[in-house]
């Protein structure tokens, strides 16, 4: 492969790169050297498991291993318990230890199912940061401290912003961003990984490494998206519910996937599969029904983390259970607002929402007759109320359809 078709792999799932002339610089020396670069990804297990928007900068990790440089993991135990303060406005609890364990033992079985993490393969090194946080004393935290002002930290939009609003800011979380950039000090990053929301955090590593006696070569930065979840409008996320996780049956990814708003389906192709660009570009282009779409995006997703077979059984499953057999909607499906996280009665859903019934009592006797269906299952109570992610398709009798979308 080509060092630039090397950029060119790597700039697929990246939002921002600081600087990409010294990782091109740093890729070309590498080559001429025959070494492997360290690319560096920290985690903090503050959940219990991992999802496809978590899962973009793994991939990202991954695509470094499949170039031939190793996968540095550093897994915050020790940052965990501080809690990052990136784009939160108010602070964070601090977790118990036992609770950040519990947490990381998921994530080093699901790891798996992206990174290679054989240790005899030369791709993947893996280390707590509380290797030397638990070892540093009052001394060495305030030397660390001296490293960096309190003005350039108050740069940070989320730290400057509560100050404006004047919530509180408490001195332990303005350490954070020294943590994790220590983190890149001590495994001499050539690379670290992160999410947009990382930005400064990341930048702190470039600026510790270059204060170091020596000085280290200051790490590149590339950042990922925060990509939306289920509902397109907010970023995946397990607290807002609308996040499909990389373990989950192929077939709840499946359905998960097929409710999704087409507008986000570009992004969702891009970042979560490897199918190609030209491949889907063409699913996407004007005229296509943006359910074959979907199916093509479904099968991408499960065939990362589930493998071709039961990305096809999945498939098959959905037809066969809501999509009618894979030809029973229409193409053209007019779209009606709803509200995410909103409770809407059946009742109203027929009547104010989608105008195909003219009265309460005309709704009714629609929904006691088996008349009406959500992605294909019938609602036979009255009194339901459903909540949406958007996406979902309502039908009324045998030629009345609605797809429910938010934002």
């Amino acid at each position: 492969m080509s060092l630039d078709e090397e950029i060119a792999r790597i700039k697929r799932g990246t939002e921002k790169i600081i600087q990409e002339d010294e990782l091109r610089e740093r890729l070309t020396r590498a080559r001429a050297e025959k070494r492997q670069l360290r690319v560096k990804l920290g985690i903090d297990p503050t959940a219990s498991d991992i999802h496809l928007g978590f899962a973009v900068v793994l991939r990202m990790l991954r695509r470094f291993q499949d170039l031939g440089h190793k996968a540095v993991l550093i897994i915050g135990n020790y940052t965990a318990l501080v809690g990052d303060p990136s784009g939160k406005s108010t602070t964070r609890p601090i977790l118990r230890e036992e609770d950040v364990e519990r947490n990381l033992q998921t994530y080093l079985q699901q790891i798996g199912r992206i990174l290679i993490t054989d240790p005899g393969s030369g791709l993947f090194e893996v280390t707590r940061n509380g290797e030397w946080f638990s070892r540093m004393s009052f001394l060495d935290v305030i030397s660390l401290a001296s490293k960096y002002s309190v003005w350039r930290l108050l740069e940070r939009n989320d730290f400057s912003n509560r100050q404006k609003s004047q919530e509180p800011l408490y001195l332990h979380e303005m350490i954070y961003p020294l943590m994790q950039g220590w983190d890149s000090v001590m495994v001499r990053a050539d690379i670290e990984l992160g999410g947009t929301d990382q930005e400064f955090n990341l930048l702190v590593g470039r600026d510790l490494q270059e204060r170091e006696r020596p000085p280290q070569p200051r790490q590149i930065c590339i950042m990922t998206p925060i990509v939306e979840g289920t509902d397109g409008v907010k970023k995946m996320s397990k607290s807002l519910g609308n996040y499909i996780g990389i373990a989950e049956p192929p077939y709840e990814q499946m359905k998960k996937t097929m409710q999704v708003p087409d507008a986000i389906m570009e992004r969702w192709f891009r970042f979560f599969t490897d199918v190609p660009e030209d491949e889907y570009n063409a699913l996407l282009a004007p005229g296509v029904n943006p359910r074959d779409a979907k199916l093509r995006l479904g099968r991408g997703i499960i065939e990362l983390y589930h493998g071709a077979d039961a990305a096809h059984a999945a498939e098959d499953r959905w037809k066969r259970e809501i999509g009618g057999g894979g030809g029973a909607l229409p193409e053209d499906i007019e779209e009606k607002k709803v509200e995410p996280g909103r409770k809407y009665p059946i009742v109203e859903l027929l009547t104010k929402v989608t105008g195909f019934c003219s009265s309460n009592g005309e709704a009714r006797r629609l929904i006691e007759g088996g008349g009406v269906s959500l992605d294909e299952r019938r609602i036979d109570d009255v009194k339901a109320e459903l909540v949406f992610r958007g996406g979902e398709v309502l039908r009324a009798g045998k030629k009345k359809y609605a797809r429910l979308v938010t934002g």
